[in-house]
């Protein structure tokens, strides 16, 4: 028989097996293991249920990413998946095999891939994206005896009914799955709370976790026992922390230090730590070195923003191996007007060869300061992006910052502050300088290299908000229009 006329004769019985559910049911111990995977894709997307969780109470392979195939939330399919895994669990065994991975991560999956051609029953249990580290893990835990439950975690004040409803299904079944959650997110959520999820999903399996809270440091201390556990953390954010605003006399600063110096101290567990993230992570300020001390692994990519950043943590730039691998930089919103630079130029001047994207917006730069800057910048040859908006620089330097820049061959995006000839004594736009003054610079950097996508944009309006932009075409802010 031909693949062509197998492959007819399989989508007839799948389509038959579709038309009448109850036929389905009745017979599925009959199916061809191999039809598993189409029969349960095209049962999903018609949500057929009871014959969803009889398909995963039968399941032969190892592993069903089924977040793959959910591509928005909804509470009567997860509810009948779930549903599919206690059946699962009730049952002591199953002569095809037993289910291992179920995996609710909304990602690409190789199994959806191959499994036609997977003729022994296995299958990949990686999603096509993750590292091989990944991997190992992955096949680590499938491994163990319990089912083993993937899923990435949002956790907000207000959870959607899809959510809420496996958190609570998930807690409840806590001593029986192996539950593991590769990326979560925290917005805004009690300490409590959030102490109770990870006594669910145990933190060791998490790789990407963002903390958007406005705890203080004491209860950033509470929660520092579940960051110590995360060993396996390769992206971390935290956004943003503050220190306690209300002290009572030297007893509470002298707490407060004490909580500042141990959760610096745990940067030392991350082993894996690859990008790191810190918006207006004020707590830090004065001990940004000790944190750069404390990584264990180059990083990445470092993003520091709207952060009130002092010499001492600046001075740190340059003396750390930690970030002398860096692809991403960014410092938005971080003021640098009355410090000196050089630490940070001392850092580019180590990264030239392995930088892609830089970011200085809202940096409040001068001109002898980016005067200072520029042998480093125009060494970075592998820059693709490069962002200079609400910095304060004159036509002068700006003309020869773009003059030097011929060896960014392989620039994509390029965005430059209008220059400060383009406002009048009052500090307010002058459309006809902005216009010819943009159109000045445009001209020569276009008589060194032909740029991709360039554009200048003055200061934000204090009137609408909006700011002047010139690119490919004037856009005015709203005060103008």
């Amino acid at each position: 028989m031909s693949v062509q006329t197998l492959s007819t004769l399989q989508n007839l019985t799948l389509k038959a097996l579709l038309r009448d559910e109850a036929l389905a049911l009745s017979c599925l111990e009959e199916v061809p293991f191999l039809l598993f995977p189409a029969l349960f894709q095209r049962a999903f997307a018609g949500r057929l249920k009871k014959l969803m969780k009889a398909i995963m109470a039968a399941w032969t392979f190892p592993c069903l990413p089924v977040g793959a195939l959910m591509k928005s939330p909804n509470l009567e399919t997860l509810q009948a998946v779930l549903d599919g895994i206690d059946m699962q669990l009730t049952r002591e065994s199953h002569p095809r095999g037993k289910l291992q991975v179920l995996d609710l991560r909304n990602v690409h999956h190789a199994f959806w891939d191959i499994w036609a051609g997977a003729e022994d029953g296995s299958c990949s249990s990686e999603p096509l994206d993750e590292k091989p580290t990944v991997v190992k893990v992955l096949r680590r835990y499938a491994r163990r005896r319990q089912l083993k439950v993937v899923a990435d975690l949002c956790l907000r004040p207000r959870h959607d009914e899809t959510q809420a409803y496996f958190l609570k299904w998930a807690q409840q079944r806590k001593d029986s799955l192996h539950l593991c959650c590769i990326n979560m997110k925290i917005w805004a959520m009690p300490v409590d709370f959030v102490l109770e999820i990870l006594n669910v999903f145990h933190p060791e399996h998490i790789e990407e976790f963002e903390l958007n809270t406005e705890w203080n440091v004491f209860n950033l201390a509470r929660f520092a026992p579940c960051l110590w556990q995360m060993r396996n953390l390769r992206k971390l954010l935290l956004a943003p922390l503050y220190k306690n605003v209300f002290k009572i006399a030297n007893r509470t600063g002298d707490r407060e230090d004490k909580c500042v110096k141990e959760f610096v101290s745990i940067f030392s567990k991350f082993n894996c730590l690859q990008h790191l993230s810190m918006q207006g992570v004020h707590f830090l300020t004065d001990h940004m070195s000790q944190v750069f001390r404390c990584l264990m692994t180059p990083l990445g990519s470092l993003s520091i923003t709207h952060y009130q950043i002092s010499q001492s943590d600046l001075d740190s730039f340059s003396c750390c191996q930690s970030l002398f691998q860096l692809n991403h930089l960014e410092m938005k919103g971080v003021v640098l007007q009355v410090l000196d630079v050089m630490p940070l130029r001392g850092l580019l001047e180590k990264v030239v060869k392995t930088l892609e994207t830089l970011n200085l917006q809202g940096c409040k730069l001068k001109d002898s300061q980016l005067n200072a800057l520029l042998p480093s910048f125009i060494q970075c040859s592998q820059l693709t992006k490069v962002n200079f908006y609400n910095n304060d620089f004159s036509m002068p330097i700006l003309k020869d910052l773009l003059q030097h820049t011929a060896n960014w061959n392989k620039m994509n995006v390029e965005q430059y502050p209008a220059s400060l000839e383009c406002y009048n004594e009052l500090g307010h736009v002058s459309v006809e300088r902005f216009a010819q003054l943009c159109q000045e610079l445009m001209d020569t950097l276009r008589a060194i290299r032909q740029p991709k996508s360039l554009s200048f944009a003055t200061r934000i309006c204090h009137k609408c908000g909006e700011c002047c932009v010139y690119g490919k075409r004037a856009r005015l802010c709203f005060c103008w229009r």
